[in-house]
């Protein structure tokens, strides 16, 4: 592997293994704090803007609507004007955790960015914003060509 493979890959098994272990102290599933998130600065969207504002797949949201919804955290009512849409609200108990959610978020933040000046951390975030790009251009292209 390259350096930048392993590196990537390091940072980004480890910020994982931070995140599920602190989603886990609010009974969250990795994932589900983006919904929650999501709804929280717009609630009553459909599983498919969820899922275009995610960049995930509609079945990926609806699965996880389905076990928000039973863990109380969500719920499904359907469209005012189109019955045949579905959309997801934030229940109270999924509005309680809001707060401790971006609370935890940020903590996280901040302690993998520690010893980082302003400027380090915003060229940390370009960076990765940058590879992001660079890897959907990759996806796109390889999309179009068929591979």
């Amino acid at each position: 592997m390259t350096e930048f493979t392993e590196t990537y890959t390091a940072a980004s098994k480890s910020f994982r293994a931070v995140t599920t272990a602190v989603l886990r102290r609010l009974d969250l599933h990795l994932g589900q704090n983006l919904v929650v998130a999501a709804l929280a600065e717009r609630d009553g969207q459909t599983p498919g803007e969820l899922a275009a504002a995610l960049d995930v797949t509609t079945p990926t949201i609806v699965k996880m609507a389905t076990r928000m919804t039973a863990a109380g955290l969500v719920m499904r009512v359907r469209d005012d004007k189109d019955q045949r849409l579905v959309r997801l609200r934030l229940t109270d108990a999924g509005r309680s955790l809001v707060e401790p959610l971006a609370a935890s978020m940020k903590e996280i933040e901040e302690r993998l960015t520690t010893g980082l000046t302003d400027t380090e951390r915003a060229s940390l975030t370009d960076l990765m914003t940058r590879v992001t790009g660079n890897a959907r251009a990759l996806l796109a292209e390889w999309d179009e060509s068929g591979d």
